[in-house]
Formats: C-alpha cells, sequence, structure tokens
C-alpha cells in the first residue's frame, strides 16, 4: 500500500509540475475575437496592396526591427529607391518592401509587441485575420468614414453569402497612407477592455474620419494583394513585380499570381505564439528537439494517461496542493517515499550481510566492492591486483598442497 501511495504520488507531483508545459500548445486558447478587432482596428482601413505586405512582414519581426533602424538613418529614402538600396540585407522580401514607406516603419517601429502579436495571429490563422479587416471596414463604412477620395478608391463588391470591401489607390503609382483615430472611426468602439492603439505622425492632429499623408511614389515595391473570400482569405504575390525588385531573391513561377508562403528559415529562433503557427512555420529549436529526444513528451503522455485513468485532473490538483492542504500532502508523498526507500534499503542490506557472511574476508570484499566506484580507471587497476592475487594464492596452494602431501606420504614409509 505504501508503495502504491508513492507511486501514484509521484506521478501526480510530476504532472503537475511538467504538465502546464507539455500541454501549453495543446491547450492555448484560441485568439477571440476582442483580440483580434483589437490587433487589426491600426491597418484595416490601409490599400490592400499595402495591407498585404504589412502582414506579410509582420511574421519576421526581427528583420523589422532592423529595418526600422535602417529607415530612421536614411530620412530620405523612399519608394522603389529605398527598397533597391537594401537588396543586400538578409531580410525577407516582404521586409525589404516596407522601406519604400517610411511613415508605415516608424508606426511599426512604437509598437514591436503589436508586430509580432499580429504575425502570430496571421500565421495561425490568416483566415481569421482577413475577416476581421472586413468586419471593421464594413463598420467604418457604415459610420461613414470609408469612403472614394482623391487618394484612394473604396470597391464594394457585394457576392451572395458576403460583402467585400477593397481599397485600392487612385493613382496605382501613388499610394497614400491613411491616418485615423481607431476608437473614432469604427464607431463606438464594443470592446472596452481591449481598446485599439492608434498612430499619428508628427504635425498630424486628431480627426474624426481618415486623413492621409504625403503619398509616396511607387513602381513594383508592392507586389502583394489581399484573396479575399470568407474563412479561406490569405495573400497573393505579383510574381512579375516581385521579381522585378527582387533581383537576388526571384521567384521561379510559370504563373502570374502564387498564394504566399511563410519562410520560416527567415523567422530565426523566435518562438511562434501556439501550435498552429509553430506547426506552420516548422521552426524547432534546438531546445526542443533536445526535450524531445530525453523522452520529456513521451514521460507527460505517460502522467497524463496515468491521471486519466484514476480521473484526477491535473487543474484540480495544482488547487489541492496550494496552502497548508498541498502542504500536508507533499509531507504524506515524501514520509511514503522514505518509508519506501528505508524498506528498499534494508532489503538489500540483509542480502549484503548475507553475502559478506559467505566471504573469507568481510572487510576486503567490502572494500573490493566499492573501492574506486566512479573512476574507471582505479577499478581496472583493482580489478588486476584482485586477479593477480588470486593467481599468487591458487600457486601458493598448489605449492603448499604438494608438499605437504610428500610430508604424510614419507610419515607413512617410516
Amino acid at each position: 500500500m505504501k508503495r502504491l501511495l508513492a507511486i501514484f504520488g509521484n506521478i501526480l507531483l510530476l504532472t503537475i509540475i511538467f504538465l502546464p508545459f507539455g500541454v501549453s500548445y495543446a491547450e492555448e486558447k484560441k485568439i477571440s475575437k476582442a483580440e483580434l478587432d483589437q490587433m487589426m482596428a491600426p491597418i484595416a482601413l490601409y490599400p490592400d496592396a499595402l495591407l498585404s505586405q504589412i502582414l506579410m512582414a509582420t511574421t519576421y519581426p526581427a528583420d523589422i526591427t532592423e529595418a526600422v533602424q535602417w529607415s530612421k538613418d536614411n530620412p530620405k529614402q523612399e519608394g522603389d529607391a529605398a527598397v533597391k538600396a537594401v537588396q543586400d540585407k538578409p531580410w525577407d522580401a516582404s521586409v525589404m518592401s516596407l522601406v519604400a514607406f517610411p511613415q508605415v516603419l516608424s508606426m511599426m517601429g512604437t509598437q514591436p509587441d503589436w508586430v509580432k502579436s499580429v504575425g502570430d495571429a496571421f500565421l495561425a490563422s490568416p483566415e481569421d485575420v482577413m475577416d476581421t479587416v472586413q468586419k471593421l471596414r464594413k463598420k467604418a463604412k457604415d459610420e461613414g468614414n470609408l469612403e472614394t477620395t482623391e487618394q484612394q478608391k473604396v470597391i464594394v463588391e457585394e457576392k451572395a453569402t458576403e460583402t467585400i470591401i477593397v481599397i485600392e489607390p487612385a493613382d496605382p503609382q501613388v499610394v497614400y497612407v491613411p491616418v485615423y483615430n481607431t476608437t473614432v472611426v469604427y464607431g463606438t468602439w464594443w470592446w472596452p477592455h481591449y481598446t485599439p492603439w492608434y498612430y499619428y505622425p508628427p504635425g498630424y492632429a486628431v480627426m474624426r474620419g481618415v486623413g492621409f499623408a504625403v503619398g509616396v511614389g511607387i513602381t513594383h515595391a508592392l507586389w502583394g494583394n489581399c484573396s479575399w473570400g470568407h474563412g479561406h482569405g490569405n495573400v497573393n504575390i505579383n510574381v512579375n513585380r516581385y521579381n522585378s525588385i527582387n533581383v537576388n531573391n526571384k521567384i521561379n513561377s510559370n504563373n502570374r499570381n502564387t498564394t504566399w508562403n511563410h519562410n520560416s528559415n527567415n523567422r530565426g529562433n523566435k518562438a511562434p505564439r501556439n501550435k498552429a503557427n509553430f506547426q506552420k512555420t516548422g521552426n524547432r529549436s534546438g531546445t526542443t528537439q533536445r526535450q524531445n529526444y530525453r523522452g520529456r513528451d513521451a514521460q507527460r503522455d505517460q502522467a497524463r494517461t496515468a491521471l486519466d485513468k484514476r480521473a484526477v485532473s491535473p487543474s484540480v490538483g495544482r488547487k489541492q496542493l496550494q496552502g497548508d492542504a498541498g502542504r500536508k500532502a507533499r509531507e504524506s508523498v515524501n514520509q511514503a517515499n522514505r518509508n519506501f526507500s528505508q524498506h528498499k534499503s534494508s532489503r538489500n542490506t540483509g542480502i549484503t550481510k548475507q553475502t559478506n557472511r559467505a566471504s573469507h574476508s568481510p572487510r576486503q570484499s567490502q572494500n573490493n566492492a566499492f573501492q574506486g566506484v566512479g573512476n574507471a580507471q582505479q577499478t581496472k587497476r583493482n580489478i588486476n591486483r584482485g586477479n593477480s592475487s588470486h593467481r599468487s594464492m591458487t600457486r601458493q596452494r598448489s605449492s603448499g598442497g604438494t608438499r605437504s602431501g610428500g610430508a604424510r606420504r614419507g610419515g607413512g614409509r617410516r
């Protein structure tokens, strides 16, 4: 009974300790609608082409950090010329495209946590991200804050089951970055605990609707676009435009358009937020590989199975191990472990005593058995000395036995 208590107690404690790490991916809560609304509000009203480049680029947060610094160091660079100037950088092409828009990089530089959150969300579920953008655009449209202007065209496409709102530059070669207050442009914000942030470039006053920064002339810098559709939205790449400006990293494709895929090699060792984008990036760090090799996943699976068979809930177990009740439970388990260890030790001691009584030299046997433990060379020398001693004793016995036998025979003759 004590042994069973010790085993079960160890399983419970180990599971409570390790289970949160083992199932953090599996049990991680899906990004809520409130979080997605808050996350996408600052960029949902950007032109489709620019929005798609931002979504792709946020999946490479380390590159974004370097691009922000480069843009600060080169304030006069923008448009296609800026993109060509960074072709020698090890950044992903989507990040290179954003140096054409210093204002966008300046905005992203103020919110590095937001950048990573958007990238993680887009990797985990691009469909949810794109659907959220459409929902926000419709709210801004209903509030009268999303209309066609001299800077942009707002196209409403009515389909059988959904309404798609497309935003394009009025002039394909001049892109204006919109400026707006996220807490106003969509109407009264509906998630009071998830209020979105907003960014105003220096010199801009807070406004009711949507304003625009100075237009940026581009030809090939924007090569992405949005593919809309409820539940299957994504980002496409215009291969011809992409290859026209990304001279060192061309796409080999016979198609004019192709679906964007994340390049996990460019993400570095930054762990993605949840299991979904962990699988998409395919970027397992060396630490994770070593932990899997050591069998931690198998141990956690065994612990979970044991708990399931006994109908033990890890969350309930964690609560039960808090406070005075937890202290008593741990003391009980520890005492059971000590009793089990003492019982096992006493059995081993009895076996050792029986073995020692059968030996001619108990002290020598004990020393020989334990001397040099942990030292391979010392152990080898001990074995050699033991073998040598054994051979010597054998020779002495053989020699002594002959002399003794001869004496007895001689005596018999007398």
